[in-house]
C-alpha cells in the first residue's frame, strides 16, 4: 500500500512540471497559495501569534482606528453621500475593519451610509471576518475578486488594501548576456527537488522590463512584474473614475521600480526556503508602488506621492491617539502601547519598510494625507 505524500501539493506541482515542463513563478505561487484544496490561504488561518505572521491591525487597535477615520474624512470630503461601498482587499481576520467601524461610530451619517464589501477567497477567514464586524450591524458582502463587486451608479467606493498586493503572484525576469529570460520553477534531474531554472531569452521578456531600467541592467539582474496587481489597480481606478471615491494601499515594497529578487517565504514567523513545502508557507514579494501608481494614472485616476507608513500614521495622529489610550492605562498597558506604536512607525521596524499609496477618482476631492499629486 502506497503511503500518502507528506506534501500532496508538492507532488502535484512536480507532476505538472514533468508533464509540461518548467512553470512560471506566478504559476507556482498560484498553486502554493490558492490551490482549491491544498493552497495556503484556502486551508488555514495564517494570522496572529499562532500563525505565520502578524499584520499591523493585529499589533494595535490604533492602526485600524486611524484608517477608519481616514475613510470617514474621505467620505465627508466627497460631500457625505447617503451610500458608499467600503471595500477591503484581503481583510485577514477582519480586525482592521472591526477597529475602523468602532472608530467611526460617532461620525454622523457615516455608519448608516456604509456597505462593507470584503474581497476574500479563504472560507476560514470569511468566518472570522463575519464574526469581527457582527457587533456593528453594518451590511456586508463577500467576493472572490474586486471585479465581482457590482458597481452602483452614483455610489462612491473607498478601497482599503493592507498587505494585499504582496501576496499576488509575480513573474521574474533575469538579464543574460544579450537579453532577458523568464526565471522558472523546474525539477532538478539529480535531486528530484524543485529549483529555479532560466528560460529562453525572448523579446516578450525584454518588453516587460520598463524601458527606464533596461539601459542600466547588468547580467544577473532580476526584475519582478506583478500582472495581477496591475490589473486590479486598473479595475479600481476605473471604478473610482466612474462613481467617485478613493483607495488606500499599505504594503512593504519600494516607491520606485527597481531590480532585485524579493520573493520570500515565511513559516512560524521565520524565513523559509521559497520552494520548500508549498501550501504550508506564506509566499510574498515586495510591491512595486510605482507600477501600481502608473496603472491607476493610465486608467485616468490620480495618485499621491508614496509615503512611508510611519509618515502616514503620524499625519493621522497616531502619537496623539497613543497618549490618549495611555490616560487610563496601567503601567504595563502603557508600555505595551508604546511598544506597538514603535513597531508601527519606527524607522527600524515597520515605519519605513511599509509604504502607503493613495489613489482617487479623476473628479474626486483629494482624500486626506495626499502629498504631491501624480497624474
Amino acid at each position: 500500500m502506497t503511503e500518502p505524500s507528506a506534501n500532496p501539493l508538492l507532488e502535484h506541482i512536480k507532476r505538472r512540471i514533468s508533464l509540461s515542463g518548467p512553470i512560471t513563478i506566478a504559476d507556482f505561487m498560484n498553486e502554493a497559495l490558492a490551490h482549491p484544496e491544498f493552497g495556503y490561504y484556502r486551508k488555514q488561518d495564517p494570522f496572529g501569534r499562532a500563525g505565520d505572521f502578524i499584520t499591523a491591525p493585529e499589533i494595535s487597535q490604533m492602526f485600524g482606528e486611524l484608517i477608519g477615520l481616514w475613510a470617514a474624512v474621505s467620505w465627508q470630503q466627497m460631500g457625505g453621500p447617503s451610500k458608499i461601498d467600503l471595500v477591503e482587499l484581503g481583510p485577514g481576520r477582519g480586525t482592521l475593519m472591526s477597529d475602523a467601524l468602532r472608530a467611526v461610530r460617532n461620525v454622523p451619517g457615516f455608519s448608516d451610509a456604509i456597505t462593507v464589501r470584503f474581497v476574500e477567497t479563504s472560507p476560514v477567514l470569511r468566518t472570522h471576518q463575519q464574526t469581527s464586524i457582527m457587533p456593528y450591524g453594518i451590511p456586508a458582502t463577500w467576493h472572490e475578486a474586486f471585479d465581482d463587486i457590482p458597481g452602483r451608479a452614483g455610489v462612491p467606493t473607498i478601497v482599503i488594501g493592507n498587505e494585499f498586493f504582496d501576496a499576488l503572484p509575480i513573474r521574474q525576469f533575469e538579464r543574460g548576456e544579450t537579453g532577458w529570460a523568464e526565471r522558472l520553477v523546474g525539477v532538478d534531474a539529480g535531486s528530484g527537488e524543485l529549483g529555479f531554472v532560466r528560460g529562453r531569452e525572448t523579446p516578450v521578456a525584454d518588453a516587460l522590463v520598463p524601458a527606464t531600467l533596461r539601459g542600466a541592467a547588468k547580467k544577473g539582474d532580476i526584475f519582478e512584474s506583478c500582472g495581477p496587481a496591475i490589473a486590479i489597480a486598473d479595475q479600481i481606478a476605473r471604478r473610482l473614475n466612474d462613481n467617485g471615491g478613493a483607495a488606500l494601499f499599505i504594503d512593504y515594497g519600494h516607491p520606485h521600480s527597481a531590480f532585485g529578487d524579493t520573493l520570500q517565504a515565511v513559516k512560524a514567523h521565520e524565513y523559509h526556503p521559497v520552494l520548500s513545502q508549498p501550501g504550508d508557507v506564506d509566499l510574498t514579494a515586495h510591491v512595486d508602488f510605482a507600477a501600481i501608481s502608473r496603472a491607476m494614472i493610465e486608467a485616468g485616476a490620480r495618485t499621491g506621492a508614496v509615503l512611508t507608513q510611519g509618515t502616514f500614521l503620524a499625519m493621522l495622529g497616531i502619537e496623539q491617539r497613543a497618549e490618549l489610550l495611555k490616560t487610563d492605562a496601567s503601567e504595563e498597558q502603557a508600555k505595551a502601547i508604546d511598544q506597538a506604536l514603535a513597531r508601527l512607525i519606527a524607522p527600524d521596524q515597520m515605519g519605513t519598510l511599509f509604504k502607503v499609496l493613495i489613489g482617487y477618482g479623476a473628479t474626486t476631492t483629494p482624500p486626506p494625507c495626499i502629498s504631491g499629486v501624480e497624474g
